[in-house]
């Protein structure tokens, strides 16, 4: 590790007494720049250019204000190097080599006040600690942190839907579109900010992703404020009306309190926004694991076959397309407790159980916040309710839950998260959460934590032929933003050329099969539910069938090959010692591009890619011992490459 740099000056002038610090990181190119003012401020620089001019840091509370005229007393630095594993995500032995600087504050009531900042190559995460004497709790009002972008930046960021857009008032479900290299300062879709993770391009080609980790039930979830043409965009708190205007958009905390950490990825190249930990990194474990949570993959009847499909002669259908597939889990999606009904339901699983297939339950999230019909409903809301419902689903042997419809960031919002996970965990039941916000450091946090939706996912591939019309476009702009901070259940891979249950209906499909083998690769979530239907068995070559059985859910490492937001994407990922590449050409014209895979020098390779007659072909080719590749992409067209 190089040398820690840490200069603290205190300078005094007529009226006014001033203090600095910085801290670097261990390769020397990221720098923080902190001073204290009249304003707490932070700025930031990448290999000698700013790349975040002065910003404010502090908090307003009912303990006291932390935003201005606070005194600096101390600001120590030391190296963090440490390593963990995890078993659900996109690596799995992850080493950290960082420095610390705590910052030592109080106000003029003298309350303290503590910044922490970690910063790494390419990563920083900052948070705050708040104590008042006197005071065992107290009310956080809002952030004053910022960030303040230089001149010129562009955006690839999607607006906060306000609650009461959606379907029957599900917003905010973070499934809005995103900006693509949008101006500062342009006012969001619906006015009220824009959610994380949040991508920025400045002038110098410097990369920027802002996101949050660390909350659960002791905070909100943040979100961006509106942006001005300055380049500011400060942190805001939930809006008063999401769910329903249940409960406070404020923060209630005991003391001493933590916030959220925000984090801050920084690159020349896109490479460290796609394999960045940072959001794992500076969260702990907050629930012992008392049972195994299996990732794995799953069949869907849901995303083709729809509301109809949930029956019990089609859900055996899928059952017995997981077994054929050798596949760990059938979801059973929204309504099964009336269309398949609570009474049938044991016979079901049962018969899951002896195809050597586990069963996942679909159940919506509502008390009041929603007026979503589907059920089950009103059983994952209260604590009697939930904890019922999981020890019948324990008893039959279900293995995870799909809760869906929450509509809120608000702490209250987020106590509910946190308990739905830590009661399944008790209950041995994996979970994945839909109609939902982000995923915030959950992989690390709680062993039973499996993926997040919070993204326009392949339903829409279903509802709007426009969103159909996009997908490989869409394709290159999610690995770079929301599949960058955590687990994302999309649902991926689609072989049917119409996105629904029938041949000659529906929205039409616009890329090309190996795009669709590609996103089982590209897209990361630890358990992926397959937009697979039967007769793809009979319709698909049988290396096909066999990669598909085969591809992992979880990964040992990932890495950034090639790609631009738009246009293209092309990610490795590791599984034990087997690499695998997958590639999409987000736009509507062919491509040849040279892929540089040193991992795999000299080694003879398995290829997937679209041949003429609309299918996928699997030929050999060797990589050079350059560790070179070229290879053809079909306009909204994929490969994948098998070591």
């Amino acid at each position: 590790m190089k040398k820690l740099l840490i200069i603290c000056i205190i300078g005094i002038g007529l009226l006014s007494c001033s203090k600095q610090a910085s801290i670097t990181s261990p390769d020397g190119k990221l720098s923080i720049h902190i001073t204290n003012g009249k304003q707490l401020t932070y700025s930031v620089s990448y290999e000698g250019k700013t790349i975040l001019e002065p910003a404010p840091l502090g908090l307003n509370t009912s303990a006291g204000n932390f935003s201005t005229g606070l005194e600096l007393h101390d600001a120590i630095a030391e190296p963090w190097v440490d390593i963990y594993r995890l078993n659900r995500s996109k690596a799995s032995e992850i080493g950290i080599n960082a420095n610390k600087l705590t910052l030592y504050l109080t106000n003029q009531n003298n309350d303290s006040l503590q910044v922490v900042f970690v910063v790494k190559d390419n990563d920083i995460a900052f948070r705050y600690r708040l104590a008042a004497m006197g005071k065992d709790s107290c009310e956080i009002f809002n952030e004053t942190t910022a960030f303040d972008f230089p001149a010129g930046t562009k955006t690839i960021i999607t607006p906060q839907a306000p609650w009461g857009e959606g379907w029957k008032l599900s917003k905010p479900s973070y499934e809005e579109e995103y900006t693509y290299f949008e101006e500062m300062g342009t006012p969001s879709k619906y006015g009220v900010g824009y959610t994380f993770p949040a991508l920025f391009h400045t002038p110098d080609s410097t990369w920027i992703l802002l996101s949050e980790t660390g909350v659960d039930g002791r905070y909100a979830g943040c979100k961006l404020g509106e942006g001005n043409a300055d380049g500011v965009y400060p942190i805001a708190f939930p809006e008063p009306e999401e769910n329903r205007g249940i409960g406070s958009n404020t923060v209630k905390a005991k003391l001493p309190a933590y916030t959220s950490w925000k984090t801050i990825t920084i690159g020349k190249t896109l490479e460290p926004i796609v394999e960045t930990t940072i959001m794992f990194d500076v969260v702990e474990p907050q629930v012992e694991a008392t049972a195994s949570y299996k990732p794995g993959k799953s069949t869907w009847s849901w995303i083709l076959w729809q509301d109809g499909s949930m029956n019990y002669n089609d859900q055996k259908t899928f059952i017995d397309l997981a077994a054929a597939m050798d596949y760990e889990y059938i979801l059973i999606d929204a309504l099964w407790d009336t269309q398949v009904g609570y009474e049938r339901m044991p016979e079901l699983i049962r018969y899951a159980q002896n195809k050597g297939v586990d069963v996942l339950l679909w159940y919506n999230s509502n008390g009041q916040w929603n007026d979503a019909p589907q059920g089950p409903k009103n059983r994952m809301d209260t604590p009697e309710a939930r904890r019922k419902e999981m020890a019948w689903m324990q008893q039959l042997g279900v293995k995870g839950i799909k809760v869906d419809f929450f509509g809120g960031d608000k702490q209250c919002t987020m106590q509910l998260y946190e308990d739905i996970l830590r009661d399944a965990a008790h209950y041995g039941l994996a979970v994945n959460f839909h109609g939902t916000t982000i995923p915030r450091g959950w992989e690390r946090m709680y062993p039973n934590y499996m993926c997040s939706e919070a993204i326009l996912a392949s339903e829409n591939l279903v509802f709007q032929q426009s969103f159909a019309d996009q997908e490989a476009y869409w394709a290159t702009i999610i690995p770079y933003t929301r599949n960058a901070i955590g687990s994302m259940d999309f649902g991926p891979v689609f072989f049917s050329k119409r996105f629904s249950k029938g041949k000659d209906w529906g929205n039409i499909r616009k890329t090309t099969d190996a795009f669709q083998l590609a996103t089982a690769v590209l897209y990361h979530s630890a358990i992926q539910h397959f937009g697979l239907v039967p007769d793809d068995l009979k319709e698909q070559p049988d290396y096909v069938i066999d990669f598909m059985k085969n591809v992992p859910t979880t990964w040992d490492d990932t890495q950034f090959i090639d790609g631009y937001p738009g246009k293209l994407c092309v990610i490795a990922r590791k599984n034990n010692k087997k690499w695998y590449v997958a590639g999409v050409n987000g736009e509507n014209t062919p491509k040849e591009i040279t892929l540089h895979l040193p991992m795999m020098c000299g080694h003879y390779v398995s290829v997937y890619h679209d041949n003429d007659q609309g299918g996928i072909s699997k030929t050999t080719r060797s990589i050079s011992n350059k560790g070179e590749l070229t290879v053809q992409l079909k306009a909204n067209g994929g490969i994948v490459i098998e070591d």
